[in-house]
Parts: structure tokens; sequence; C-alpha cells
């Protein structure tokens, strides 16, 4: 696939690690562009590129950037009409501990209305930066899962190819409105992993009974 990521902080830059050893081509742009540079200098297949080009051939565009600055940066692209928008955000306090929205709305459901045109998913958000940059395998054959959540069968789908490419497991997790119970999972994933001092080698998951 032809994949644009958006920032090149620790969540772009484990997303960019992935899709380039499962042979994706990738566009990364970011508001610091030596930053973009000097991450796509790291993978093959994988380029940086201003806001205007980086558009261009995209099937997938990622948005890994802190949620107050997800619109922003999207609206810099260009038309996203008809574009697959991954966001991966959380809508966090300051101290990382809280949510600054949800129960009647999320993150991703606010970035939909500010970008009407794309094809929202939510996604990646209950991944930490640091599982993503060593993989999925937490061993004993468990496999870190990727709730996805869309309005759009077809986004649906293509990110569950994309997530399933690089080794993680998708796990489809209805219309975008779900992003509303994501988010709360991602903050608590957060809390687990810092506040309650359980480092990030942790996911949520969700087991079923055989």
């Amino acid at each position: 696939m032809n994949i644009t990521v958006i920032g090149a902080g620790n969540m772009g830059s484990g997303l960019v690690k992935q899709f380039s050893r499962a042979g994706h081509q990738i566009r990364v742009t970011a508001r610091d562009t030596a930053k973009a540079a000097a991450l796509a200098a790291l993978y093959p297949n994988t380029r940086a590129v201003p806001a205007a080009e980086a558009l261009r051939d995209a099937d997938i565009v990622v948005v890994a950037t802190a949620y107050a600055d997800a619109v922003p940066a999207l609206q810099s692209l260009g038309d996203l009409s008809g574009k697959i928008l991954v966001d991966i955000t959380n809508p966090l306090t300051p101290d990382y501990m809280g949510l600054t929205i949800g129960h009647s709305t999320s993150a991703a459901e606010e970035i939909a209305q500010a970008v009407p045109g794309a094809e929202v998913v939510k996604a990646f958000n209950t991944v930490f930066a640091q599982v993503l940059d060593v993989g999925p395998d937490f061993g004993h054959g468990q496999t870190v899962p990727v709730f996805i959540a869309s309005d759009s069968e077809r986004a649906r789908q293509s990110v569950a190819t994309l997530v399933e490419s690089i080794g993680f497991k998708p796990v489809l997790a209805g219309g975008l409105k779900n992003a509303r119970y994501l988010e709360p999972m991602g903050g608590l994933n957060i809390y687990f992993g810092y506040g309650a001092g359980q480092g990030t080698a942790i996911a949520p998951t969700w087991i079923a009974r055989t």
C-alpha cells in the first residue's frame, strides 16, 4: 500500500518502522521537516515530503500527531475527499491521566466533522509507541490487537488488511461512534502504563471462551 504518515514523533516513528518492514511505500510529513527527513532516512521505501505532496497516491493516511494538532495538520494537506484516514489520537489532558472530551463525542468523530470527505477510522490508539517499536508478538501465542472502528466498511477492511500486514491482530469494533469507548480504553492503558507503574510493554485485549 501507499501510506502517508503525518507526524514524526514516537507513534509516527513506530508506525513507519512497521510499515516499512512490511514493504509498504511510505510518505512522512511533519511540522518539523528535519525530524521527518531523519525518520525517513532510517527505513527503506520511505520519503519525507512537504504537506502539499503528502496525499499523492496515498491509499491510507495516518494522523500520528497529538489530538490538538490533528485537524490543522490534516487541513494543511489539501482535499481529503475519498481518502481513508486513520486517527490514532487520544484527547488527553496535560498530565495524560484523563480525556478532554468523551461520552457524547470522540476525537475521531470531531476529526470526521472537520474533514467530512474522508473515511475516518479509529485505530492504534490503544497501542503504546514502545509496543509499535518492538512489534506485536508478546510471546506465549499472544499477539497485540488493534481495534478498528469506522462507518465505512471499505475503510475498516483496508485498515484490517494493513494491521495484519504488520503482524498485529485486527479487531473490528463497529462504527466510528465506538471511538467513544476506544479512547477511554486508550486512556486506561496509559494509566496502567504510567500512573500504575506497569510500564509500556502492555496492551489491552479482548478474549473469548473457546
